[in-house]
């Protein structure tokens, strides 16, 4: 399997969790969630995380790509942004999933 590296900081961070690893397999999106963190907090904060979190994802998309030449980080992020909301508006496969254990 070709899996990115475990970025530094996870490594030494003891409290270090893995939110969303996700994968390419038998030609679909397949990914495992690590959810509920801020449901304490209610339904709105878990939410608003996730976005954050999804935001910064893309950020990061954008940077590898734009560190591989393909464009500006600004302009890139655009694409993503614009990707994201039409998959959103219209999906392009369906979702399944199973409730602790990943879904896909």
């Amino acid at each position: 399997m070709d899996a990115p590296a475990v970025p530094p900081a996870a490594l030494r961070d003891i409290n270090a969790m893995v939110l969303a690893p996700v994968w390419i397999a038998e030609q679909g999106l397949h990914c495992s969630l690590k959810s509920g963190l801020y449901a304490a907090d209610g339904v709105a904060r878990e939410t608003a995380a996730w976005g954050i979190i999804l935001a910064d994802l893309a950020g990061h998309v954008a940077d590898a790509l734009s560190a591989a030449g393909m464009g500006a980080k600004a302009d890139l992020f655009e694409v993503i942004v614009d990707g994201f909301n039409e998959e959103v508006s219209a999906p392009s496969s369906t979702r399944m999933g199973q409730s602790g254990a990943g879904s896909s």
